[in-house]
């Protein structure tokens, strides 16, 4: 007989490789659906970040793994055994909240041993793990202070320990960070990346912070509207967004409506070469990929340097704007009637036509 908990047949090559597959999950409250059938692997060792806006479904997923809420249709497999079907308490699995809940009237060692007890931990066993907890998060020296004598960041480290304590495979932290002041959160950001490395146990991570997703993770799966818009890794989500909507919402970037004809696509006054099918398409063009075009003029009025490259998309446009920003400045500029943001190096104030240039394979055709 098939064990109760084995993985389908289908699924057993991946179950090697993934420590969590997520199988068609969708989750409906009434005629709202919040996640719409999807499907993700997640790695041991891991540090995956869900990132979306709010009312994406990001956080409806994460108490769909932990068990506090039950998924309207589709499975939960972790290491061979279907999640769904059990309670909480019987997952591998913990979680760490925005607010850290910790308890005021325990000191920090009883807040992390409180799980332990609760799970009947044996008695000669929870002090060690206590130990080794508190000294992951570099809290040995707080065993005994009382939370409110903690910064938000201690506290924070407190949350993760109490968490980590109880061994889970997989970590999931629900915008751990968002209580930080910003000086804070940035600090925290690389301590816990460090401590996943350090540990490594497998992270959930939900944020809807586009430049902390970019720090943090291994890969960022984008959720919108309860469905999995694209997974990649940071580089491969900015650098190649699939979609407008992705190419809009991690980072700044130029939508150029173009049409492609013969290899060659035409927005207005520019025009560079594209793969892909004839008509109408929408390229991702990001600010800092354009650069000004330090340029020789002949007599026809033809822009030539002999170390361009061909692959070199040259235009004129007119500055309409400039925005400082201490290392970088932000350039609004017309070309044509087209307007472009244009991220430079901070140089000074510019003004009046200048000469532009930017890679024709950093225009990436997305789709709308």
């Amino acid at each position: 007989m098939k064990p109760a908990h084995a993985i389908p047949p289908s699924h057993n090559v991946e179950a090697v490789a993934s420590l969590l597959q997520i199988r068609s999950l969708a989750k409906r409250f009434g005629a709202h659906e919040v996640l719409k059938a999807i499907s993700l692997d997640i790695a041991s060792g891991e540090f995956i970040t869900l990132l979306g806006e709010s009312g994406s479904g990001k956080t409806t997923m994460l108490r769909l793994i932990a068990g506090f809420e039950q998924p309207s249709s589709g499975e939960i497999w972790m290491n061979g055994e279907r999640l769904d079907t059990l309670p909480p308490y019987k997952r591998r699995v913990n979680t760490v909240f925005q607010q850290y809940a910790l308890f005021p009237h325990l000191n920090v060692r009883d807040n992390v041993a409180y799980g332990l007890r609760v799970t009947n931990a044996p008695g000669g066993e929870v002090g060690a793990r206590v130990n080794d907890a508190l000294s992951m998060v570099k809290m040995d020296a707080f065993a005994s202070a009382r939370p409110a004598t903690l910064s938000g960041g201690q506290q924070q480290r407190v949350a993760l320990a109490r968490a980590l304590v109880n061994r889970p495979l997989l970590l999931l932290l629900d915008e751990p960070l968002s209580a930080l002041d910003a000086n804070l959160r940035k600090q925290m950001q690389s301590e816990l990346k460090s401590l996943q490395r350090e540990v490594g146990i497998t992270f959930l991570f939900v944020t809807h912070d586009q430049e902390e997703a970019m720090a943090l993770s291994d890969r960022i799966a984008l959720l919108r509207n309860g469905a999995l818009e694209q997974i990649a890794s940071p580089r491969e989500i900015y650098s190649r967004p699939a979609t407008a909507y992705t190419a809009q919402f991690i980072g700044q970037t130029n939508l150029l409506h173009a049409q492609v004809h013969v290899g060659s696509a035409t927005c207005g006054a520019l025009r560079w070469p594209a793969a892909g099918p004839d008509g109408a398409a929408l390229f991702s063009l990001r600010p800092e990929a354009i650069r000004l075009h330090g340029h020789v003029a002949n007599n026809g009025g033809e822009f030539r340097n002999p170390e361009n490259s061909v692959d070199d998309v040259r235009f004129s446009a007119v500055i309409k704007q400039q925005l400082y920003g201490g290392a970088s400045e932000l350039l609004e500029v017309n070309c044509g009637g087209q307007l472009l943001r244009v991220k430079l190096a901070a140089r000074g104030p510019l003004s009046g036509m200048q000469d532009f240039l930017f890679l024709a394979t950093d225009a990436v055709r997305v789709a709308e």
